[in-house]
């Protein structure tokens, strides 16, 4: 078993399950994340045991998407040259297959096995993007899902809300970076539904139980057709433009001032400056947030 850095995995089948693994940092995703990601799911697609995975966040989160606290120095000289942003690297690495986060977190989607996507507590930013990659979304009624993005450095990165939802919804949110609660995002279908957190590891692993019992061929080719047909809608086309503008919007004079409101004085300052007037996400009163004692333990 790979001794990963960022995740835990484990299969107890027909089911495996994978486990975002930095709860002190709300899951956030950071290298080597997203290669962990598709190595696990690796695992279970070569498993003839294992028939459905489970992906699911330890501590009081699925994920707080992106680590964007130091921008993204991390990813070091990938999109960097002489330590200044280099829009020909950025390009490069965020849409070759080998190297996009993005592609890496489309094994999800790849995948020939159902993935059940277990949400709680927050999943926003680019950890909305991959979640929905999910073939079936479970939240808790109080998870917060949305793409604060939309309003300051970003853009979005599978387009799975673009092909989750209408017309309508997908260009409020995309244009507010409203979020939605778990409850919010099933009545919408963004999700296929939401559960009380005290029911939601219960409500997870009976449907995952209940899929397990189809033969597993058959799960495969219903799982293909059906992503073919959103393929065929120009999902990968439209990938490779929200990578593209997503660096971009990263590097505008107001994303870069941004950033540097992060770096001088801290996170927490440049997402009130982002979040203050809308009056959500962090900023919004107590009980529009995920409740913190609603803890998934590994």
């Amino acid at each position: 078993m790979p001794d990963f850095e960022t995740l835990l995995y484990t299969a107890d089948p027909p089911i495996a399950t994978i486990t975002l693994n930095r709860p002190d940092h709300l899951n956030t995703i950071v290298p080597p994340m997203p290669d962990e990601i598709e190595k696990a799911i690796g695992l279970a697609e070569r498993d003839p045991a294992v028939k459905v995975v489970v992906l699911r966040g330890a501590g009081r989160a699925f994920s707080g998407g992106y680590d964007f606290g130091g921008g993204f120095t991390h990813w070091g000289d990938a999109m960097n040259t002489g330590g200044r942003w280099d829009p020909g690297k950025d390009f490069a690495m965020v849409s070759a297959r080998e190297t996009g986060p993005t592609q890496k977190f489309m094994a999800i989607w790849r995948a020939s096995k159902p993935v059940i996507a277990q949400v709680h507590g927050w999943c926003v930013g680019g950890a909305s993007d991959y979640a929905l990659c999910a073939d079936i979304v479970i939240a808790s009624d109080d998870a917060v899902i949305g793409t604060p993005y939309a309003r300051m450095w970003g853009a979005y990165l599978t387009g799975m809300w673009l092909y989750r939802l209408s017309l309508a919804k997908v260009k409020w949110h995309s244009l507010t970076g409203e979020p939605l609660t778990g409850k919010e995002a099933a009545a919408v279908e963004l999700i296929n539904e939401s559960v009380p957190f005290e029911n939601l590891e219960a409500r997870v692993q009976e449907v995952a139980r209940k899929l397990a019992r189809i033969p597993l061929s058959q799960l495969q080719a219903q799982k293909l057709i059906v992503n073919q047909a959103y393929e065929n809608m120009g999902l990968a086309s439209t990938q490779t433009l929200g990578g593209i503008l997503d660096g971009l919007m990263r590097n505008t004079p107001d994303a870069l001032s941004f950033i540097e409101t992060a770096a001088g004085q801290g996170v927490r300052s440049a997402i009130e400056q982002r979040d203050g007037p809308w009056g959500d996400y962090s900023q919004a009163p107590p009980e529009k947030r995920p409740d913190p004692s609603h803890v998934i333990e590994p």
